[in-house]
């Protein structure tokens, strides 16, 4: 089996949902000369025999790997350090042979320089075979990443090429015993020293990939601002050399490896850090927009791991209801297991086409952020460019990680139950993909962090200017939706015509004026109604939070919102994706009903 070759959907998600005009000029700008490309076709072909080998190795050898991982495990702690398991070492030493992380290093530091697209198409390959084998690997390419765009030039050339050859990868250190969330509360201390580094002293738990060799911290600088103004982001070692002897010396430790209830082949990890030698990245109390830009990355890749996990319920759902035979027929045919089913794939093929929408716009983001990092400048066509695919990243980045993860924690339990009794057996790999499914539905931020995410976001643009959002609620015409060019752009946009006439009844029911009447009479009752048009009014901690009650059900709709629009798109363009179009649409309008029915029912 190959999860690229034998999957028609992602090939053509691939070659079609995805703004190859805009991606390949950012990474191949004089092909069809010095970059040994003629044409655009040449370019994603190549890209497809990449994934056509990814999506061989994972199908043949990681995905029947995962069941031994996951009983032996990631590793063990020995003094401080985590050492890998046998069978993930054999990854490693795979990954490696393939010059697997090779594939989206620049070529600077030996890389192929291929778009993030692709490689974040192998990375769903890998999550599909194995979620935890896609944590440890996925460290790799990130930490490279990471390096490139924030460390200086002379520690990338250093450190790229060793993570390429997987000597080395890394973590990112946010979460601390007592500042999960609230990050802002984090005690992890920082203190300059006279050669301009920094002196690290606290502890983090919860790190996944701790003992890779290097790390991000986020700590604060002794003296600097209480809350998340004060936060700064740390670049440290694992291993020092000693000036004395020569060897090598840990500069933090490994204190624990977490026992978790699933993803048994990943490292989950305390750390601490005793005088720990770092180094700052960008400036003192910076760390906060740095670690923004890190979590965006993290959560797309959560969503990404969240399409690999669902892709192995389903499908394990449907190889098996193909081979059981109950009541003198295979279970497919079985009317309520085949409707059951189609309702799955049909989640599942829409957050697919949702998620590769959102990559490339990501891709596009991500290269040209690095471009004005690096250099400080942008075309005017790029600063466009970029401006429009970092709203796109912005809005979509708490949905696709919202309704990722929710979707497979419930499409893995779907599977346990297609599977009856054997889904609760270990011998069936049913039960694994559901355990697995809960690092993802927990890491990177809660399902409820996002929803808060997606309504803060949703909030502030409407607060940007409180008077257009209030006319626009009268202005909504319906009828409008009945003039779209075709069928697809019509369910849209009545879609959008009932999300916007729902969304301002629970706002306006949110945040209704309480005008009193006064002695000053009707002139100061109007003043009050104009109060309403101010951005402060709008402001008000105690109207937040009654809106706030509302967050997931507003990112639910907001996520079934923007996958209809990708998939009308799709449908637009090449009429056989209308029947996925029609298929979502039916799915996801009742829950839509559902929802501004509570949205209704709210007298808060």
């Amino acid at each position: 089996m190959n999860f690229y070759s034998d999957s028609k959907e992602w090939q053509y998600l691939f070659r079609n949902a995805v703004d190859w005009d805009s991606i390949i000029p950012l990474y191949y700008p004089t092909f069809p000369t010095v970059d040994g490309f003629n044409n655009k076709e040449e370019i994603i072909s190549f890209l497809e025999e990449l994934l056509t080998n990814t999506g061989k190795w994972t199908a043949e050898t990681l995905a029947p790997r995962a069941r031994q991982l996951d009983k032996m495990g990631a590793g063990k702690l020995v003094n401080g350090a985590t050492v890998p398991s046998e069978v993930l070492q054999a990854t490693y030493n795979e990954a490696r042979d393939m010059d697997l992380f090779g594939m989206h290093i620049d070529p600077k530091h030996g890389g192929i320089g291929a778009p993030i697209t692709a490689g974040m198409a192998a990375f769903a390959q890998v999550s599909r075979a194995c979620i935890s084998t896609s944590t440890q690997l996925g460290f790799f390419s990130t930490i490279a990443e990471m390096i490139d765009r924030f460390c200086s030039k002379e520690v990338g050339d250093e450190l790229i090429p060793r993570i390429k050859a997987l000597e080395i990868s890394g973590c990112m250190c946010l979460t601390e015993p007592d500042a999960g969330s609230d990050v802002g509360s984090l005690r992890t201390s920082a203190e300059k020293q006279s050669d301009g580094k920094y002196l690290l002293n606290g502890t983090k738990c919860f790190i996944t990939n701790a003992g890779g060799g290097l790390a991000f911290i986020l700590a604060r600088v002794k003296g600097a601002p209480k809350g998340l103004d004060g936060i700064s982001m740390f670049f440290a070692r694992e291993w020092l050399e000693d000036p004395k002897s020569g060897k090598k010396v840990h500069n933090y430790k490994i204190a624990k490896i977490e026992e978790k209830m699933g993803m048994h082949g990943s490292f989950t990890c305390e750390m601490v850090y005793d005088n720990t030698v770092a180094e700052l990245i960008g400036n003192e109390n910076e760390g906060f927009k740095i670690m923004l830009h890190l979590m965006n990355e993290a959560r797309i890749s959560v969503g990404l791991q969240s399409i690999g996990g669902i892709e192995a319920s389903v499908s394990y759902a449907r190889q098996y209801g193909e081979s059981r035979k109950q009541f003198g027929k295979p279970l497919i045919e079985l009317p309520l297991y085949r409707r059951n089913l189609q309702d799955w794939e049909t989640e599942q093929d829409g957050f697919r086409a949702m998620m590769m929408d959102t990559i490339s716009s990501f891709d596009i983001f991500q290269r040209l952020d690095l471009k004005k990092r690096h250099t400080g400048d942008l075309t005017e066509n790029e600063t466009k460019l970029f401006k429009k695919a970092s709203r796109i990243v912005r809005r979509r980045t708490p949905l696709v990680k919202y309704m990722g993860t929710e979707a497979y924690t419930s499409l893995s339990t779907k599977a346990i139950q297609a599977l009856g009794g054997y889904g609760y057996m270990q011998e069936y790999d049913a039960e694994r993909f559901h355990r697995d499914s809960f690092g993802p539905l927990l890491y990177e931020g809660t399902s409820q962090v996002q929803a808060l995410m997606a309504m803060k976001d949703f909030v502030k643009d409407m607060m940007k200017n409180p008077s257009n959002f209030l006319q626009s609620i009268v202005s909504v015409n319906p009828i409008a939706a009945m003039m779209s060019e075709t069928e697809y752009d019509r369910s849209v946009a009545h879609i959008q015509y009932e999300f916007r006439k729902n969304i301002a009844g629970l706002i306006l029911r949110c945040f209704k004026p309480e005008l009193a009447v006064t002695e000053k009479g009707f002139m100061d009752t109007l003043a009050q109604i104009n109060g309403v048009f101010k951005k402060e009014y709008w402001q008000e901690a105690d109207r937040f939070d009654k809106l706030m009650v509302h967050a997931e059900t507003l990112c639910q709709a907001l996520s079934y919102k923007e996958t209809l629009k990708v998939l009308g798109r799709h449908a637009a363009k090449n009429k056989e994706r209308g029947e996925l179009f029609n298929r979502y649409y039916n799915l996801v309008t009742p829950r839509l009903a559902g929802i501004y029915a509570d949205w209704k029912r709210s007298n808060s």
